[in-house]
C-alpha cells in the first residue's frame, strides 16, 4: 500500500501533525511531495499537502485520498523544508507555514452541495428545491429555511452533503477561432451569401489571407453570435487558450544598457561577483548614501547571475514599490522579470506566480512574499531599503523576509545583498562585527553633492506669531520653486484631514466605542474612522456630552495641508498621495506618471512617497512634522524618525539641479533630527547603541513579546500573570521579564489587551516553554475565548 502523509487545512493545535492516507491505485504514479490533495477528515472534505509519500503506516485501515488539486507538486523539496524552519522559528502552524507560501488564487475554496441518493422520493417541500436537479448548493437551502426538512432525509439517506474543494485560482483563457476553408472556397463562399447575411460576410473576410490562422475573437471584432452561427455551419473553427493576465498593462519598455560604474561601485561590487563566480553563500549589507547607485549594482549582479543560467530574487518594501523601480528591471531584463506585489488583483498575482514556477522567468521583483518565489537555482536574493519594518509579518506566520533569505541561501550556496542608506541597527552591528560582509558607498553618483538641509524650529515661529503649517522659510522656498517652475515634494507622516475631533468646551474627545484609541477625522466624507478596527461613524456638528457646537478638529492631514496650500498658493498644482487617493488600483502609477510629466508642481503625501522616486526637478523637500514618529512608545522611535528623515531627503536634488531640504519639528535639538540633516550614520549609530545598551535592547538582547486578549479585561490579566509565573522559573537570571501591563493600546475591537516582553541573549529552552503556553492556552481559549500570540523578534509593540 502507498501512504501518504498530509497537513490538513485545519489550523489548529490537534491537527498540526501529518495524517496518513492510502494513496489509491490510479494516482499512485501521479502523488508526489509538496502537491495539495483533497482528503475526508471528519465528515467533510478539505485541502491538504502532501509532506512525504511512503509505503507502509502505522494504522491498518485508512481513508483514501477523494483527488490530487495539481499535476505537478506546487512547493519544491527546498520551500517544503523552509517550512519546517519557519513553523519552528515563528511558532505557527504547520498549514500556516504551506500557505504563506502561495499565492492567494491558491488557497482552497469551500463549498457544500445537497445530492440526492437513490430513486426513493423526497418530501414535496424538499423536492420542490431541487427542482429537477440531481445536486443543489447549501447556500439555496439555508436560504428557502428548510434545514430541518433537509436533515431529516439526510438522515433517511434520501439525501447526502457533499463537501467539495477548490481552487480559486483561474486561469485566464482566451477564445480563438480559424477559418477552415482554403482561400478559394472562402472567396466562393462570401459571393454564394444571402444579401441580408451582411455580418457573416463580413466575417470571413477577416480571414482573406489569413486562412488557418488562429485569431483571438477579440482582434478579428466578430461577434460572438456570428462566430457561433459560422462555426455550425462548419467554415470556423474555435478552441480556448490560456493567456497571462498583464499586471503592467501591456506597456512597452525601452531596453537599456548597463552604466559605467563609478570606482566606488565597483570596489562594492567586486566582492559580490567573487562570491557569485565561487558559488558560495554570503551576507553583503551594502550601505550607500541616497543617490549613490545601489539600484545600478543590483542590476548589474542579477546580470551576472542570469548569465550563470541561475535566478535572482529582489525584494522592495511595498510602499516603494513605484512603477519607477519595476520600469529600471524591465528595461533591463525585459521579459525575464515577473512582478509580485499586493497592487496586483488575484488573478494577477497568480498568473506570475505561474511564470516563475514553469522557469518563463528569472528575475522576480517583489514586496515581503516574494521571498518565497518558487525558484529552483537560486544565485541571488536582494533586499532593498532592508531597514523597512514592512518585511515583517505582523499576523501568523510571523517571518522576517531577510531572515527567510539568508536561509534560503544557505540551501542554495548563494549570496544575499541587504542594501539601504539608512541600515537597521541589528544589521549594521552585525556588519561591523564581521557576521556580514560591509560594503560602503559613501558618495552620490558623478560626486553630486547631498541637499542642504534647514531645520527649523516651530516653537520659534510660533512665538513670533506664525500660526500656519508652513514655517516662512519652508513657504518662501516653496514660492521660489513656482517660479523657477521646479518640483517640490511635501512630507507629512499621517493620513486623514486631521487626527482627532475635541470639544473646546468640555474636552470630550470623540473615541472609538470598540478601543481605547480616537477615531480619524476624513473631510471628503466628514466621517469619523477608527484605524483599528474599521468602525466609522458620522462626525457630530455639536458636542454628544455638552451640545456645544464648538467641536473641531485638531491636529494636521494630507487634506488639510492641500487646502491651507491651496489657499496661500492658488496657482499651484498639487498632487495628494495617501492611503484615500490611492486606495484604487492603478491609482499610484497614475498619480506619479502626472507627477514625472511635470503636470503637477507639489507632490504631498504620506509614508508612501518617501523612497524610490527619482524625478530631474525636485529640488524642494519639505517634512512637515518630523516629530511625529519620536514621542511614540517604541524603543525604535529615534531610528524609524532618522531612516525617515534621511530618505525623504535624499528624494531633493539626485541630479543636475542641486537640492534643499526644510525640516520643521519642534524637538529640532534631538539626536536624530540634527544628525539625519548631516546624513551622519555613523554618528547616529553610535549614539543609539549607547541609548539601547542603556535600555539592553536590541542588537543587545534578543525580545519576544507576549500579548494575551479577552472581551473580559480581569480574565486577561489573570491569564498574563499565570503566563509569566510559568515562564520566570525556566529562565536564566540574566533574561528580563517586563510586565504583564496592560498594552500601550488597551482595547482593540472589544478585547482587552495585556502583553508582557522578555529580554533575554542564549535561552536554548525559551522556544519549548513558549509553545508549550501556546498549547495549554490554544486548547483552554477554545473554551473560554482567551487569545494568546507570541511574536519572536516583534517589530511593533503596541
Amino acid at each position: 500500500m502507498i501512504v501518504a502523509s498530509v497537513i490538513v487545512d485545519v489550523a489548529v493545535m490537534q491537527t498540526d501533525r501529518p495524517f496518513d492516507y492510502e494513496v489509491p491505485d490510479r494516482w499512485q504514479e501521479v502523488i508526489q511531495p509538496g502537491m495539495r490533495v483533497v482528503v475526508p477528515f471528519g465528515p467533510r472534505h478539505v485541502q491538504g499537502f502532501v509532506l512525504d509519500v511512503k509505503e507502509e503506516a502505522e494504522i491498518r485501515k485508512l481513508k483514501p485520498i477523494v483527488e490530487p488539486m495539481d499535476i505537478v507538486p506546487v512547493l519544491n523539496e527546498e520551500l517544503l523544508s523552509l517550512a519546517d524552519w519557519l513553523t519552528a522559528e515563528s511558532l505557527c502552524f504547520k498549514i500556516s507555514a504551506l500557505q504563506v507560501m502561495l499565492p492567494a488564487a491558491m488557497k482552497a475554496k469551500y463549498q457544500k452541495f445537497i445530492r440526492k441518493t437513490r430513486e426513493q422520493s423526497v418530501q414535496p417541500a424538499v423536492e420542490s428545491l431541487f427542482n429537477n436537479r440531481e445536486e443543489i448548493p447549501w447556500e439555496e437551502a439555508t436560504d428557502a429555511g428548510k434545514l430541518s426538512d433537509i436533515r431529516k432525509e439526510v438522515k433517511n439517506g434520501t439525501l447526502e452533503v457533499i463537501y467539495s474543494v477548490k481552487s480559486k485560482g483561474r486561469k485566464k483563457t482566451v477564445r480563438m477561432v480559424k477559418c477552415t476553408l482554403s482561400e478559394n472556397e472562402l472567396a466562393e463562399i462570401v459571393n454564394i451569401m444571402p444579401k441580408n447575411a451582411v455580418k457573416q460576410k463580413e466575417a470571413l473576410l477577416v480571414f482573406t489571407g489569413r486562412t488557418h490562422h488562429w485569431l483571438s475573437l477579440k482582434e478579428t471584432g466578430i461577434s460572438s453570435a456570428t462566430a457561433k452561427s459560422l462555426i455550425e455551419k462548419g467554415f470556423l473553427e474555435e478552441k480556448q487558450e490560456e493567456m497571462y493576465r498583464d499586471p503592467l498593462g501591456g506597456q512597452h519598455f525601452e531596453p537599456d544598457k548597463p552604466l559605467m560604474l563609478t570606482e566606488n561601485q565597483q570596489k562594492a561590487i567586486r566582492p559580490i561577483l567573487d562570491n557569485l563566480n565561487a558559488g558560495t553563500s554570503g551576507t553583503f549589507l551594502l550601505h550607500g548614501v541616497t543617490g549613490s547607485g545601489k539600484t545600478e549594482i543590483y542590476l548589474q549582479s542579477i546580470s551576472r547571475v542570469i548569465e550563470k543560467g541561475q535566478e535572482a530574487i529582489l525584494l522592495v518594501p511595498e510602499i516603494s514599490l513605484t512603477p519607477q523601480m519595476t520600469e529600471r528591471f524591465k528595461r533591463r531584463f525585459g521579459n525575464d522579470v515577473a512582478v509580485l506585489h499586493s497592487g496586483l488583483s488575484t488573478g494577477e498575482k497568480y498568473d506570475e506566480w505561474r511564470k516563475i514556477s514553469r522557469k518563463e522567468v528569472k528575475v522576480v521583483v517583489g514586496a515581503r512574499s516574494a521571498i518565497f518565489a518558487p525558484f529552483e537555482n537560486i544565485g541571488l536574493i536582494i533586499i532593498d531599503e532592508e531597514h523597512e519594518t514592512s518585511y515583517k509579518q505582523e499576523e501568523n506566520p510571523r517571518y522576517h523576509a531577510r531572515d527567510v533569505a539568508i536561509q534560503r541561501s544557505f540551501h542554495y550556496n548563494c549570496p544575499v545583498i541587504l542594501g539601504s542608506a539608512t541600515p537597521s541597527l541589528e544589521s549594521y552591528a552585525r556588519a561591523k562585527k564581521g557576521v556580514y560582509t560591509l560594503l560602503s558607498l559613501d558618495q552620490r553618483v558623478n560626486d553630486r553633492p547631498l541637499p542642504t538641509v534647514d531645520i527649523v524650529d516651530m516653537r520659534e515661529e510660533l512665538r513670533e506669531g506664525n500660526r500656519s503649517m508652513f514655517s516662512r522659510t519652508l513657504f518662501e522656498k516653496i514660492k521660489d520653486r513656482l517660479e523657477k517652475g521646479e518640483q517640490t515634494v511635501l512630507f507629512l507622516n499621517k493620513r486623514g484631514y486631521s487626527s482627532f475631533i475635541m470639544c473646546r468646551d468640555c474636552g470630550y474627545v470623540a473615541g472609538c466605542p470598540h478601543c481605547d484609541v480616537s477615531m480619524t477625522y476624513h473631510r471628503h466624507r466628514h466621517q469619523l474612522k477608527c484605524h483599528y478596527c474599521g468602525y466609522e461613524e458620522a462626525a457630530p456638528y455639536v458636542c454628544p456630552e455638552c451640545t456645544s457646537e464648538h467641536i473641531r478638529h485638531f491636529g494636521t492631514g494630507t487634506q488639510k495641508v492641500e487646502e491651507e496650500l491651496l489657499k496661500l498658493l492658488p496657482e499651484a498644482r498639487i498632487i495628494r498621495m495617501d492611503v484615500d487617493t490611492t486606495g484604487t488600483k492603478g491609482a499610484h502609477e497614475k498619480l506619479l506618471r502626472k507627477f514625472g510629466d511635470k503636470e503637477a508642481d507639489i507632490l504631498l503625501g504620506t509614508q508612501m512617497i518617501a523612497k524610490g522616486l527619482d524625478f530631474p526637478d525636485i529640488t524642494l523637500v519639505g517634512v512637515l512634522s518630523a516629530d511625529t514618529m519620536l514621542h511614540l512608545p517604541d524603543f525604535r522611535s529615534s531610528e524609524k524618525t532618522f531612516q525617515l528623515l534621511t530618505q525623504v531627503s535624499g528624494r531633493a536634488g539626485r541630479h543636475t539641479l542641486p537640492g534643499e531640504v526644510v525640516v520643521q519639528t519642534y524637538t529640532p535639538e534631538h539626536y536624530s533630527i540634527q544628525l539625519a540633516a548631516e546624513q551622519n550614520y555613523e554618528s547616529f549609530y553610535q549614539q543609539e547603541m549607547m541609548m539601547r545598551k542603556m535600555g539592553g535592547y536590541p542588537p543587545f538582547y534578543f525580545l519576544a513579546l507576549i500579548t494575551i486578549s479577552h472581551t473580559e479585561a480581569i480574565e486577561a490579566a489573570s491569564a498574563a500573570n499565570k503566563i509569566v509565573t510559568k515562564i520566570k522559573p525556566a529562565l536564566s537570571s540574566a533574561a528580563v521579564i517586563l510586565g504583564p501591563v496592560a498594552s500601550p493600546i488597551a482595547r482593540i475591537n472589544n478585547r482587552y489587551r495585556w502583553q508582557c516582553l522578555i529580554k533575554y541573549k542564549r535561552e536554548p529552552k525559551l522556544t519549548e516553554i513558549l509553545k508549550k503556553v501556546l498549547e495549554h492556552y490554544t486548547k483552554q481559549g477554545k473554551s473560554n475565548g482567551l487569545i494568546v500570540s507570541i511574536d519572536i523578534h516583534p517589530y511593533v509593540l503596541m
